[in-house]
């Protein structure tokens, strides 16, 4: 059985047109012996009638099937009756009176919910194990869906810029700066090693020499490195080298690249030239040079204030150079001892990941921009 349509393309311009829907069980409803199934692909939903009075065999048949069940149906596009017209769905004015039925396979019990909602509440680890049955979830497959819109948008956008996509090597000699290399042994050279490449940083340069001049690539790292928030063993860095330009050409660059991404794939128009804070601006602001201007929580200089302070930790800070300054947290003024620990304690962590070790910060120092 082959399907003639998706199953979020059908409406009433076919009506009584024979159709063939393939795709997954997403759920069954018995309303008075007549079963109901919505069938799922990857494009939507569409509703199929089952009426054992009409063909008892079909009907019972559809009565075996369980949720995730893989399936092929043929019928009729009919009307939906008054009053179950479904608005949020394309194919919600239709329904599939079926009239074939062919199961590929019958599914076992799915270990969670496969909705939204379900699926946020399960333990990370069983989504991992049934990664196939995770990434059926409405939330999952739209990521998947945007991150191919954005790579997508960022080939078209470095096209029109008359850039090069070129393919660099995974394999690579192993180089003696940056972060831990991971290592794969050779079988034509043993005890030797190749290594996976933390960046396309050598290649692009040698594709500046041989007079590529513009060249990207959405490309692929692999660092040894221990997980943080912000940070992975392997990760897709967009990769661009170019020769002959200025800052500001690099400035236009990104900006333009950024505001076609969020208008391929938000539909929002981002104001370009992007605001631009001084490094020295950003940390007298916000503490960090990477700073999250949402919230508005800026520091607040009491430098002044405490200099001649009792508190000895502050009059000398402030004898001594330095700046004492404050977060203004309004509506905070209750704060009870064990909750100002717990922010305490949030503070102390997100510090650590926002400064990482002295060797990870040697190690940052050398990685390509």
């Amino acid at each position: 059985m082959k399907s003639t349509h998706h199953c979020a393309q059908l409406t009433p311009a076919n009506l009584n047109a024979t159709v063939s829907l393939v795709g997954w069980v997403d759920s069954i409803r018995d309303h008075g012996g007549i079963l109901f199934i919505d069938l799922r692909d990857r494009k939507g939903i569409t509703q199929v009638k089952f009426d054992p009075q009409t063909n008892a065999a079909l009907g019972a048949q559809a009565a075996g099937l369980k949720p995730e069940s893989v399936i092929g149906v043929t019928g009729t596009v009919v009307p939906r009756p008054e009053g179950t017209v479904n608005a949020s769905l394309p194919t919600g004015a239709i329904e599939i009176d079926a009239n074939a039925l062919e199961i590929f396979n019958i599914s076992d019990t799915p270990p969670f919910p496969l909705d939204d909602i379900g699926g946020e509440k399960v333990n990370e680890d069983l989504r991992l194990t049934y990664r196939y049955l995770d990434l059926r979830r409405p939330k999952m497959r739209k990521n998947l869906q945007v991150r191919h819109k954005a790579a997508k948008s960022i080939r078209d956008y470095f096209d029109s810029q008359e850039f090069i996509e070129v393919e660099t090597p995974a394999l690579f000699k192993s180089t003696p700066e940056g972060a831990r290399e991971y290592l794969v042994p050779s079988r034509i050279h043993p005890g030797q090693f190749y290594a996976l490449s933390q960046s396309p940083q050598q290649f692009k340069q040698i594709l500046m020499v041989a007079g590529v001049e513009k060249y990207f690539q959405i490309a692929r790292c692999f660092r040894d490195e221990d997980l943080r928030a912000d940070r992975q063993m392997e990760f897709t860095q967009i990769d661009v080298e170019v020769s002959f330009i200025d800052r500001e050409g690099i400035y236009a660059l990104f900006e333009g690249m950024l505001k076609k991404v969020w208008k391929d794939v938000l539909d929002c128009d981002l104001p370009t030239p992007f605001l631009r804070l001084p490094f020295i601006d950003a940390m007298n602001r916000f503490g960090v040079d990477k700073p999250d201007m949402r919230f508005g929580m800026e520091l607040s200089d009491f430098s002044e204030t405490f200099k001649t302070s009792a508190f000895k930790v502050f009059q000398s800070t402030v004898a001594n150079g330095g700046v004492i300054k404050a977060i203004n947290a309004k509506g905070l003024a209750d704060l009870t001892q064990g909750e100002l620990k717990n922010l305490e304690d949030m503070a102390k962590s997100s510090a650590r990941r926002a400064w990482p070790t002295s060797r990870s910060r040697a190690a940052n120092g050398n990685r390509p921009s």
